[in-house]
């Protein structure tokens, strides 16, 4: 990829959004970036795998999907690009991807190894703080859950379920889950639940299949 086209895909990209023209060139010109190619269809990378690089999605959609420790349900995602996948995975305690990322149409990706995001973030500042902003954000969002009011009605229930086991609180998202699961993992009844999310149907908030839940909009599904 030629250096212009290069730095027009980073200025897309929130962690080098700030950089002055003469550094995107630098940066461009001196930094070993990766660019991957993945056909619709096919896995960026699995859940479990060793997250040893930054994986920017500049081109194309894809899907994160995330599964119950027993298996029990799982939560699809819709990203577009731009995109980063899971930042916050390249550092800390557990260094692994908690979703599987897969293609929804082709997508072109660029990865960053972590040696040369430890060299753009000693470089550059604005590079720095742009990282710790993403990583802060995320945890200060996480420690807000617990102290938020408790949902009070089975519709803000279901709503809340789906946000707090998503990487992103709004967005298009897929629930794959028997009605007896969803009942249980937020304290209701079955029959209260089926009727809930039929009526949430009947208004278009959401579409049902069997064992599944599209839901178009997150944010606006209490609405």
């Amino acid at each position: 990829m030629p250096n212009t086209n290069l730095q027009e895909r980073l200025l897309e990209l929130p962690l080098f959004q700030g950089m002055s023209k003469n550094d995107l060139a630098q940066v461009a010109s001196s930094t070993k970036f990766v660019h991957i190619t993945v056909v619709k269809g096919k896995t960026i990378v699995d859940e479990g795998d060793t997250c040893s690089s930054l994986l920017f999605l500049v081109k194309g959609t894809a899907k994160a999907i995330a599964h119950a420790d027993d298996n029990g349900y799982s939560i699809t995602e819709t990203f577009q690009a731009p995109e980063i996948l899971q930042p916050e995975r390249i550092f800390g305690l557990t260094q692994r991807y908690t979703r599987s990322f897969k293609a929804a149409t082709d997508c072109t990706l660029i990865s960053l190894s972590k040696m040369e995001t430890l060299s753009l973030a000693d470089k550059y500042e604005i590079f720095r703080l742009n990282i710790l902003n993403i990583i802060c954000t995320k945890s200060q969002r996480l420690t807000r859950y617990p102290w938020r009011t408790r949902p009070k009605d089975i519709r803000h229930k279901i709503a809340r379920f789906i946000e707090t086991r998503c990487l992103r609180p709004a967005g298009e998202k897929t629930v794959r889950i028997k009605m007896e699961r969803l009942a249980a993992e937020i304290g209701e009844s079955r029959l209260n639940v089926s009727r809930e999310l039929n009526e949430m149907a009947a208004r278009g908030a959401i579409s049902l299949r069997r064992g599944e839940i599209h839901v178009s909009a997150l944010e606006k599904l209490t609405n």
